[in-house]
């Protein structure tokens, strides 16, 4: 059997798996939202509304029928993209969406380039400086990126660089003085460059560098770790050793035989961490006050607007399978054992 056909073969089979695993997700969402102690009608109505109004909107909400009927009901919409309305905007809940969705992605974005970027440039001049100063700074610097939080970093880079030296904005997506783009793609900086706005451009770019840092550093670090570890024990295997009596240049050693193998616990680890970057962007984009998909989720739970809870949920479980099939793919093309496994399968 061929190799793309045992590939794509590895692949309906994950991604059946993934779809189990978004329904169960779905239930559990539903079954949470529905079973937490509050009225979300009364609760954006008010206290002083009247319960006839309150009982309207439970009707109108479909809450008033049992949760299976509920459950249905919900998921026929969510297969046509019918999200029902947020009580919080006022809005349907895909216009919400489609609106807030693109300001996290470009956060997640630049977020994910340079954490991987940087995660193995670490963690290969870790391992090429083994044991000396420099590879110290690197292990400590990974050290306190692993164990701080991104909201800490967020924390202590608004203090520093917004307003002991304030060098960047801290709040917003862009200046007020600063017109939005044309949307074309929802990303800002694109759509300024697409509109040949150099100023809007820089401004979009400068209130992105201080929450896509603080969501990186966690991932980065962890990255730099792994990749310095996996290094370490590879150059020692007798494939490495072979080579190096053979008299082979060490950048060869270092960059075509010893980075790709090492890779593939690194890759592993980021894609878990990719796909977390949209989880601690909750508390990231509520610090910076930057109008994304995960500050509206916030406001939506702490409002229990059920219809918005279970959308933001559902997109982040959603980026989740995307970014694990991804990796798989990339797995496979840097380990064969993978493909072999899949085609013994």
């Amino acid at each position: 059997m061929g190799v793309e056909i045992i590939m794509f073969m590895l692949m309906i089979k994950r991604i059946a798996t993934y779809l189990l695993v978004l329904v169960g997700l779905s239930i559990l969402v539903f079954t949470i939202g529905r079973v937490i102690p509050g009225d979300p009608a009364r609760q954006a109505l008010g206290p002083r509304a009247p319960e006839s109004t309150v009982q309207a909107l439970r009707e109108e909400m479909n809450l008033d029928k049992s949760y299976p009927v509920q459950y249905g009901m919900w998921l026929k919409g969510a297969v046509q993209l019918d999200l029902g309305k947020s009580l919080l905007t006022r809005r349907p809940v895909i216009e919400d969406i489609k609106a807030y969705l693109p300001a996290t992605l470009e956060i997640v974005t630049i977020s994910a380039f340079f954490m991987i970027i940087g995660g193995v440039l670490m963690g290969i001049i870790s391992t090429k400086y083994s044991n000396s100063w420099l590879d110290g700074i690197i292990r400590v610097i990974s050290y306190l990126g692993i164990v701080s939080p991104a909201f800490v970093w967020a924390v202590i880079f608004i203090l520093i660089f917004g307003y002991t030296i304030p060098l960047f904005p801290t709040t917003g997506r862009i200046a007020l003085s600063i017109i939005e783009p044309p949307h074309v793609t929802g990303l800002f900086t694109i759509d300024y460059l697409l509109n040949g706005d150099t100023v809007g451009f820089k401004d979009a770019l400068s209130h992105l560098i201080l929450p896509a840092v603080a969501l990186m550093l966690g991932g980065m670090a962890q990255a730099a770790r792994i990749t310095r570890s996996s290094m370490t024990d590879n150059a020692k295997k007798d494939f490495i050793v072979a080579m190096q009596a053979y008299g082979v240049p060490e950048r060869d050693i270092l960059f075509k035989y010893l980075l790709k193998p090492s890779l593939i616990p690194t890759v592993s680890v980021l894609s878990l961490d990719i796909a977390a970057l949209f989880g601690s962007a909750f508390l990231v984009e509520n610090l910076f006050n930057f109008p994304g998909l995960s500050r509206y989720g916030m406001q939506a739970m702490l409002n229990k607007d059920l219809n918005a809870i279970s959308a933001v949920v559902m997109i982040l479980g959603f980026v989740f399978i995307i970014v694990n099939i991804l990796i798989d793919i990339v797995v496979a093309y840097l380990d064969p054992r993978v493909r072999l496994m899949g085609g013994n399968e």
